[in-house]
């Protein structure tokens, strides 16, 4: 019988297809924080020596993983303003493709909605 992943799984999933983008745009990895309600996931590099903080979110479909906490995220556009650091999201949306109702399983396919790495601006309006 197969096992249904964990929400802690999930969140590791997403942060893979992420993290393989992150790694062909030439980011180079500081740190990574793969914990739920930890943010950022990935602390990055550009070649430049800019600091990117990426917050990973990863929702199930139908849900809108492009959507986040406006609120929140200005309390972390200050944060990322005081390291000088960019701020870049990732949302990330997973089902099962037999039915949304239906969890995601271990070592079987699974649908994903994913937009890409959004810049989130920092700068006070």
């Amino acid at each position: 019988m197969s096992k249904a992943l964990s929400t802690q799984e999930l969140h590791n999933l997403a942060m893979n297809h992420v993290g393989k983008e992150l790694e062909q745009r030439g980011f180079e990895f500081i740190s990574i924080n793969s914990q739920l309600k930890r943010h950022p996931q990935f602390v990055c590099i550009d070649k430049t020596g800019q600091y990117y903080f990426v917050i990973v979110k990863v929702v199930m479909l139908p849900e809108n993983p492009n959507n986040y906490d406006v609120v929140w995220m200005e309390t972390f556009k200050a944060h990322a303003r005081s390291k000088n650091a960019k701020v870049l999201y990732a949302g990330v949306g997973l089902s099962n493709p037999q039915g949304e109702s239906l969890p995601i399983y271990l070592n079987e396919e699974y649908l994903i909605e994913y937009n890409g790495i959004q810049v989130i601006e920092t700068h006070l309006n």
